[in-house]
């Protein structure tokens, strides 16, 4: 008598292989339960922190560049996102004479630029002698430069104020209402970057110096040849730091530049939202918008020599 074997596969398609207490892809329910707790403890929330903050900070932004397409200007006609685009705004900022917003804003570069080479080149060569030399009143410089650091600059304005009008009726083109009176007035925080700098160049070894000096360099040729090219990073850093600082300058300039030709566009730009805040939002927004491009270029640009800088100088040197 013959017997027929079980079809092969049947059965054991028939017979289930899961195992007890697992899902349909062999994961543990509760295991993954326990990892996405894990993962929204360790990393979930800070997503959601960092949109949140992404969006706190974008809304202004938005509301700056609706109100600068805005063609009525106004802050009542002006929403979120914009319901009519025009660009007479931007076109009104350069056919205003009563505001030279391109003036202004060329008087501006022309001070941040200038002020930011001194001020580097100060803060460098300062820098640079407190971190390699070793003489009497080094560290009394040193706790006196943070001090100094302690106090804002707005602080001596009218010392600077009495001191510039007298100086104005000796050598008018270095006093009140004068560009280079302005930026001799900013170069009074020319040692501001010296911490920064150090604290850098203390990071070099010394032996990199020695080297150059066997080979017959002098402190000038180890200065620029051999340290400045490994610190770009903190150059770029400072002179950042420096730009944006000088670029929305407010208090001093609005007291040093009160000539209409000569203003910074901060101050420019105050007195014209100032005398209508309502009406003349547009222009405003449109004129903070093309101010900002300056220091997002600046930025983006310098950003190879923050990240990589040190890197590559390494490398290189």
């Amino acid at each position: 008598m013959s017997t027929v074997a079980p079809a092969t596969g049947t059965a054991g398609a028939a017979t289930s292989t899961r195992r007890p207490g697992r899902g349909g892809d062999g994961v543990d329910p509760s295991r993954a339960a326990v990892r996405r707790r894990r993962w929204w403890k360790e990393v979930g929330w800070r997503h959601v922190v960092g949109i949140i903050a992404v969006v706190y900070a974008l809304v202004p932004v938005v509301y700056l560049l609706s109100a600068s397409v805005n063609p009525i200007g106004s802050v009542v006609s002006t929403d979120l996102f914009p319901t009519r685009v025009s660009l007479g705004n931007y076109a009104d900022l350069f056919n205003n004479p009563s505001r030279p917003f391109a003036r202004w804003f060329l008087n501006t570069l022309v001070i941040a630029v200038v002020v930011v080479v001194a001020q580097l080149f100060a803060s460098s060569l300062a820098a640079y002698a407190f971190s390699r030399f070793r003489f009497t009143g080094r560290r009394g410089g040193l706790l006196t430069l943070l001090l100094i650091q302690l106090f804002p600059q707005f602080l001596a304005a009218v010392a600077l104020y009495q001191m510039f009008t007298g100086i104005g009726e000796v050598a008018p083109a270095i006093g009140l209402d004068t560009l280079p009176g302005y930026i001799l007035v900013m170069m009074g925080g020319a040692l501001g970057q010296v911490w920064l700098i150090k604290g850098f160049f203390d990071s070099i070894p010394v032996e990199l110096d020695e080297a150059a000096k066997i080979d017959g360099a002098g402190h000038a040729q180890v200065f620029f040849q051999v340290i400045l090219p490994l610190v770009r990073p903190i150059l770029a850093t400072t002179g950042l730091l420096v730009f944006v600082g000088v670029f929305g300058e407010f208090i001093l300039a609005s007291i040093f530049l009160r000539e209409t030709e000569i203003k910074t566009v901060a101050v420019g730009l105050y007195g014209v939202l100032d005398a209508d805040r309502s009406n003349n939002l547009g222009w405003f927004a449109a004129a903070s918008v093309i101010v900002s491009i300056p220091v997002v270029l600046l930025f983006q640009y310098l950003q190879k020599y923050i990240v990589g800088g040190i890197t590559a100088g390494a490398v290189k040197g």
